[in-house]
């Protein structure tokens, strides 16, 4: 039997990008995503599948009920991962305004910062900021940053694999979610104390994740990314969105990006909004 680790990886890369998605990074068709929605459905219908998510924090409905219990506090567990997203993958509170289709893959969509921001915030910076297919992060730039806990006795470090461990075959799982955008402003936050890691009270733990973003918006979902444009997450996550967004010095993600324990070294993609009742939560 392969190990849980292993099987991560596998489920991580495992699920086919729609094949009419665009590989030359141009927006498709409202058709596309109107096939990719579709396709989940019938990949999900009678499967047993969880909630999933990104989701639309604003609405509370749902009809997948499938019961979970939802993983403690997140400083009752372990920290094993920390990523970002470039854009939003959910919508709500300071971040509803789309980006946009994309190319299918999870480039160019998701959503953005609602609000506005000083020239000075918007200066063009010298040189590459966590650097992806010839693109780079640009001030003004939203992202979504996932802080991801386990239940299972494991330490920090790359992929969901650093989440699950052997001798745990289902561990609990919670991602706490904050948004933040870009500026070229030095006296920003500095997100490499945003991504803090360190130990309390017996547990690994981020150290800085902000607390004055409002009240964390809390429901039953999954792990997301575009891979999971067709396809169900099959792993239960308890999900933790802050509503506010904050504001960070870009030049400090991109020295993150150079040098962090996760071995990020770029913004991962955004799964398409999940919409469907049936795969939705009540929250």
């Amino acid at each position: 039997m392969k190990s849980m680790a292993a099987m991560a990886g596998m489920i991580s890369m495992s699920a086919s990008l729609a094949v009419y998605a665009n590989d030359n990074g141009a927006a498709v068709a409202d058709s596309v995503i109107e096939q990719q929605n579709q396709k989940l459905l019938e990949n999900t219908a009678d499967k047993g599948f969880g909630p999933q998510s990104p989701r639309d924090l604003s609405n509370p409905l749902g009809e997948n009920t499938r019961q979970f219990s939802l993983a403690p506090q997140h400083d009752q567990l372990n920290l094993c991962n920390i990523h970002f997203h470039k854009n939003a993958e959910h919508k709500g509170g300071e971040f509803t305004v789309y980006a946009g289709n994309g190319d299918g893959h999870g480039n160019h969509t998701g959503f953005l910062y609602d609000g506005e921001l000083a020239a000075s915030q918007l200066a063009p910076i010298t040189g590459n900021i966590c650097p992806t297919n010839n693109e780079s992060l640009m001030p003004g730039d939203t992202i979504e940053v996932h802080y991801v806990f386990s239940s299972a006795q494991i330490n920090p470090g790359p992929t969901l694999g650093a989440c699950l461990n052997d001798n745990t075959m289902n561990p609990q799982l919670r991602v706490e979610g904050q948004v933040l955008v870009l500026v070229n402003d030095r006296s920003a936050l500095d997100f490499n104390e945003l991504a803090a890691i360190g130990e309390r009270n017996g547990y690994h733990q981020a150290l800085n994740i902000p607390t004055d973003t409002g009240t964390p918006i809390q429901y039953a979902g999954s792990t997301t990314g575009p891979a999971y444009n067709e396809n169900g997450s099959p792993l239960l996550v308890s999900w933790s969105v802050r509503p506010n967004v904050a504001f960070v010095d870009i030049e400090t993600v991109g020295e993150w990006c150079n040098d962090n324990v996760f071995e990020e070294t770029q913004a991962h993609g955004v799964r398409n909004l999940v919409t469907h009742p049936s795969l939705l939560s009540p929250m």
